[in-house]
């Protein structure tokens, strides 16, 4: 590699991370990673809209992306950029495409969210059968003769169904058999039946799954395949007791469908944790209703978790200033391009 001193590797992180005071909104989002390499130097954007300018990139080698949109737009005239690491795992606000047309990398924090999407997805579970909502209203607001009717339910010896069966789905499985949940149902494609397996877990169709499940929990990415996955004749097939799940992607469930289906009953309830359109910043249909938990894409948000996702997602940038490959490339291909290896030559 270049002597540091000549060649500094510039890091920034979106103006997201910071209020408009220029405070840090959280404690704790990969700077401790970056801190101990002096040839890094790194910035944090002023605040922006939400689709990522070629001006806020400026000269970054790397740019660490917390909800900003990438488009192609993005990242015209960013001749210097050789990576946006994703804050998380999820990409689909990020146009891949476009990143490799432009000789830019996208990393993801694979391994880095999995024990909070999988916490967050157990209290959604033990919140909506024990009406923790609910219960709390009946206090505030004087009900406390109503309480009979609000008798919940254990997750002990009940099913649980997973739409998408990758990591965070298999914590989910791991934290949920000390609950004694009996048996573990896994719609998914792609996945490894070894792994299945070993889990206790058993991969049947999606149809088949709906209709056996005392919970269903969405696990997938949302792609053009998965879109609209869980709509009206599928959330038909759902028991009446049974609950939804969706830690995911908005825009995997049927918001319209679920709507009817929590308020004509056919479905006990649902927590919903991501929206086809975000942020939501006025009424939203879903909140109507009395039969579901909802949260602003931040459910499984802890200090824990952005310390491991931002250690995760700087530790790629540190690789690539070191002239290492770094872990969780959405696009290989472009490690193979001539223009990136003009780009990273000066690193190796």
């Amino acid at each position: 590699m270049n002597d540091p001193a000549v060649a500094p590797f510039r890091v920034a992180f979106t103006g997201d991370f910071h209020d408009a005071a220029g405070t840090p909104r959280y404690r704790e989002f990969g700077q401790a990673t970056l801190k101990p390499h002096p040839h890094i130097v790194s910035s944090v954007m002023p605040p922006g809209g939400n689709e990522l300018t070629p001006t806020e990139i400026g000269d970054a080698h790397g740019v660490v992306v917390l909800a900003s949109r990438v488009t192609r737009q993005s990242l015209a005239g960013c001749p210097d950029l050789l990576a946006i690491a994703r804050f998380g795992v999820g990409y689909d606000s990020v146009d891949v495409p476009a990143c490799t047309a432009a000789d830019v990398l996208l990393t993801i924090a694979v391994g880095a969210v999995d024990r909070s999407v999988a916490e967050a997805t157990l209290t959604w579970m033990l919140a909506l059968s024990h009406y923790v909502r609910s219960k709390d209203l009946l206090v505030r607001n004087g009900g406390w003769d109503q309480r009979s009717q609000f008798m919940g339910t254990e997750l002990r010896r009940k099913t649980l169904g997973l739409v998408g069966f990758g990591r965070i789905a298999q914590a989910v499985v791991q934290l949920a058999g000390g609950f004694g949940m009996q048996r573990f149902l896994a719609f998914d494609p792609l996945v490894d039946r070894d792994v299945a397996a070993r889990l206790g877990v058993d991969l049947i169709g999606l149809d088949d799954l709906l209709a056996r499940s005392d919970f269903v929990s969405i696990h997938c990415p949302l792609n053009d395949s998965t879109r609209n996955l869980i709509g009206a004749n599928e959330l038909a097939r759902m028991k009446p007791e049974a609950y939804l799940i969706n830690t995911a992607r908005g825009g995997i469930v049927n918001e319209q469908a679920l709507c009817c289906a929590l308020h004509d009953r056919r479905i006990a309830g649902a927590g919903i944790d991501v929206f086809e359109h975000e942020p939501v910043t006025g009424p939203h249909p879903l909140a109507e209703l009395d039969n579901v938990l909802l949260a602003p894409h931040c459910i499984a948000w802890t200090h824990e978790l952005f310390s491991e996702i931002g250690e995760t997602a700087c530790q790629g940038l540190v690789d690539l200033s070191l002239g290492r490959t770094p872990r969780g490339i959405v696009n290989p291909e472009v490690l193979s391009r001539p223009g990136f290896q003009q780009k990273w030559s000066r690193w190796k």
